[in-house]
């Protein structure tokens, strides 16, 4: 990711992590080629990278219109649904027209776990929700982040689409976002960290969802999830800051440098470093690791991993020589 910036490194792991929860996994080594612009189909391997693809054309589409973005709306959400499936055979831009369920085997076993409303109720609850939303938004009704929430909640619990309803709500979660003035999320990958604690994603998301058909949820463990996922982008944006600030004298490996040994995560992964320094080559960091490794500043967390795929941990001074492996959460 030489040379991006932060916003561009934050588009990739976005698309990257908001298609993973869902299970569209692409090999590492291509994640570049198709996160560029105008990716050809015909240089797609499989259903995964069109499918991965077709976020970034989304995403981008909401993106580029950040300053200037068009009223959620039934017509806007097919739109966002016909890109993501776009380089596919089909499939995109319609309504559901089967009942679907969401189930998990977790247990070894089918087990059902919310039924969405039908086809037929999906066609007037859906642009009631957002009408109830744009009214809700004008008359102030409640705390932005608490409109937000509880959209993308009712959307998700109506369920709307045959497939990608996870990857559309995450998209208008930052449509919705970029609205309210919330536009952290261009600098701080907020899929990334719905990613990461995707347990407590899905157990907040069910745990306010069981009762909805009746009215009788409670919208509180789902906003609370997000408020918190917004914070801590909050808290990551504002260290970016002051790293790129403290950072910027000395050589890149000088930077790379003082950023892990003072301002990376005591456990982190080489990404970490290329995310916080877009401007300095994978080289470069790979030559300051080595050298920190060396030295006995860092060590692998997973000696199996190799690569982009290592896990490191800073030491504490005075650390034993060999320290017993950290705990990856």
């Amino acid at each position: 990711m030489t040379g991006i910036g932060l916003a561009g490194a934050t588009r990739v792991e976005s698309i990257t992590a908001s298609s993973a929860i869902e299970g569209v996994v692409v090999d590492a080594g291509r994640i570049q080629g198709l996160v560029a612009d105008g990716a050809e189909p015909r240089r797609f391997r499989n259903r995964n990278e069109r499918e991965f693809a077709g976020y970034r054309d989304a995403m981008d589409e909401i993106s580029r219109a950040a300053t200037g973005l068009e009223a959620l709306s039934v017509p806007y959400v097919l739109h966002l649904h016909r890109l993501l499936f776009g380089h596919t055979d089909g499939g995109g831009g319609r309504l559901k027209t089967e009942q679907n369920l969401i189930v998990s085997y977790e247990h070894g076993h089918r087990e059902v776990l919310f039924t969405p409303p039908s086809p037929r109720e999906t066609e007037f609850l859906l642009p009631d929700l957002f009408d109830r939303y744009r009214q809700a938004v004008a008359d102030q009704a409640a705390h932005p982040i608490l409109l937000v929430g509880a959209l993308v909640l009712d959307f998700l619990a109506i369920h709307p689409v045959a497939d990608g309803n996870g990857r559309l709500a995450r998209l208008i979660t930052t449509h919705a976002l970029f609205q309210q003035g919330y536009s952290v999320s261009r600098y701080v990958s907020i899929e990334q960290r719905m990613f990461q604690t995707r347990d407590a994603y899905y157990d907040a998301m069910y745990a306010s969802q069981r009762g909805w058909p009746e009215g009788e949820h409670d919208i509180w463990p789902w906003i609370g999830y997000l408020v918190d996922v917004l914070a801590a982008a909050y808290d990551d944006f504002e260290a970016r800051v002051v790293a790129r600030r403290n950072l910027a004298a000395g050589s890149k490996q000088d930077q790379v440098r003082r950023y892990i040994l003072d301002h990376a995560p005591t456990v982190f992964r080489f990404r970490d470093v290329r995310s916080a320094l877009p401007g300095i080559s994978d080289p470069t960091i790979k030559r300051v690791l080595a050298d920190l490794r060396r030295d006995g500043a860092i060590e692998l967390v997973d000696d199996q991993a190799s690569g982009r795929l290592s896990a490191w941990r800073r030491r504490a001074h005075g650390a034993e020589q060999n320290p017993k492996t950290a705990t990856l959460k």
